[in-house]
């Protein structure tokens, strides 16, 4: 009898969690089909400077469910500075992912087979690779990651000042230091761009604009107390939603336990937990509501800045060097970028921040080929793909798959935590 054939798509932060636990917990053979060579990377964690840090504590990081200090441990067996309680580099997290999956693999030897190609194509017993090769699986796991970032309207799609992609090797070689950049987008990409161009010597000024004009908040140093404690004198425990509420309901809860806490991180914290069922509770208009107002100032207190990094952007901020601007763009000129209101900032040089993409507008041939075969449909929301409580895939006709699994931010749509590594590491106990 053959053994059972499990095919894990994409060998980014997702996909390494679920090869790593499936080599652990379950028999038959692993096949991670990923073409890039470093594993465990991804876009967040394929980096080499030091000074990219995680936007979560290190205790919080494991990629194990059942070892929850994994991180930590690893850590210290590499001698690198820092505890649970600190927020270390992210190619320090990129080469954990990397060793957890040699380490499962070497504890299961000729169970893993890592293909360096990329998928174009899934069939319920079969995956199909750019080179034409078509390999045998009994099921497949989507890990595929967020989807690419796109240009937003007015963007300069064609200019030859547009960085569409910030992350690709050498994209800011070519930015003059005298020179001023408008940054599209104004969250955790925009920062690590402000501040990776400040530590290259840029001075020439950096302009970053949003819809919102809002930019990440800032960890504290140490983290506060998770029960989310009122202030001294303030009657009794917060009062936070648990599911079921209205759209307007629950944000004056939110809002009336932020101010009564003392400090507003705990009472986004211990939501968090909760946020599925928070999610599921609203209604498709109001979900709709929160995307188009809300998911914004939703972001920006729960995906927070290092303390360290928070520091160095109020420097930017204070000296001038960096600016911020709430507006829309129109379109690019000679000179800058022009908002809908008349305004130009100053910058030849366009860098697309925007962060990840919708699931509905990638052209990622191997979702858009799942929905073209009716194996799978987007979400109502265009966020990520349509899927059951358990992440199978559900087709066009609303059945779920039966062989097809996802897992990370293509959830996004049933799911509204689903793109962190500890949600992502209990899905991947559940799958």
């Amino acid at each position: 009898m053959s053994r059972r054939v499990m095919t894990v798509i994409g060998g980014g932060c997702s996909g390494a969690i679920v090869a790593a636990h499936l080599l652990r917990t379950r028999d038959g053979t692993v096949q991670l089909v990923e073409p890039r060579d470093r594993l465990g990377r991804g876009v967040a964690y394929d980096t080499d400077d030091a000074w990219h840090l995680l936007n979560s504590r290190a205790g919080n990081m494991s990629a194990l469910a059942d070892v929850p200090d994994d991180f930590v441990r690893w850590c210290a067996w590499r001698r690198l500075r820092g505890g649970p309680d600190d927020f270390l580099p992210r190619r320090a997290y990129g080469r954990y992912l990397e060793a957890t999956l040699d380490h499962a693999a070497a504890a299961h030897p000729g169970r893993l087979r890592v293909v360096r190609q990329r998928a174009v194509r899934v069939a319920p017993d079969a995956v199909e690779l750019a080179d034409g090769t078509r390999l045998r699986t009994d099921w497949t796991a989507l890990a595929l990651g967020h989807a690419p970032t796109t240009d937003p309207l007015g963007a300069p799609a064609g200019s030859p000042g547009r960085i569409g992609d910030p992350w690709a090797p050498g994209a800011l070689d070519a930015v003059r230091a005298e020179e001023p950049v408008v940054l599209l987008g104004t969250g955790l990409t925009a920062v690590d761009v402000a501040l990776s161009l400040a530590r290259r010597g840029h001075y020439g000024g950096v302009h970053a604009v949003s819809r919102h004009g809002l930019l990440p908040r800032a960890h504290t140093a140490r983290p506060g107390d998770p029960a989310a404690a009122p202030r001294s004198g303030a009657p009794g425990p917060l009062a936070l939603p648990t599911g079921g509420e209205s759209l307007g309901k629950l944000l004056r809860m939110v809002r009336e336990a932020m101010e009564t806490a003392a400090d507003w991180r705990p009472v986004i914290d211990a939501l968090r937990p909760r946020l599925d069922a928070l999610w599921r509770g609203l209604t498709q208009e109001e979900q709709a509501r929160f995307l188009r107002h809300v998911a914004r100032y939703w972001e920006i207190h729960r995906h927070r800045m290092a303390p360290v990094v928070g520091t160095a952007v109020e420097r930017l901020l204070d000296s001038g060097e960096l600016t911020v601007t709430a507006g829309q763009v129109a379109r690019a000129t000679a000179s800058g970028v022009a908002l809908t209101d008349g305004r130009t900032l100053p910058g030849r040089t366009v860098i697309n921040c925007t962060g990840p993409g919708c699931a509905a507008r990638t052209g990622d041939p191997l979702v858009r080929g799942l929905v073209a075969d009716g194996l799978a449909r987007f979400d109502r929301h265009g966020l990520g793909l349509d899927v059951d409580d358990d992440g199978m895939l559900l087709g066009h006709d609303g059945l779920p798959s039966g062989r097809i699994w996802t897992v990370g931010p293509l959830r996004r749509g049933r799911w509204w935590e689903t793109t962190a590594v500890p949600e992502i590491r209990a899905q991947t106990a559940a799958l």
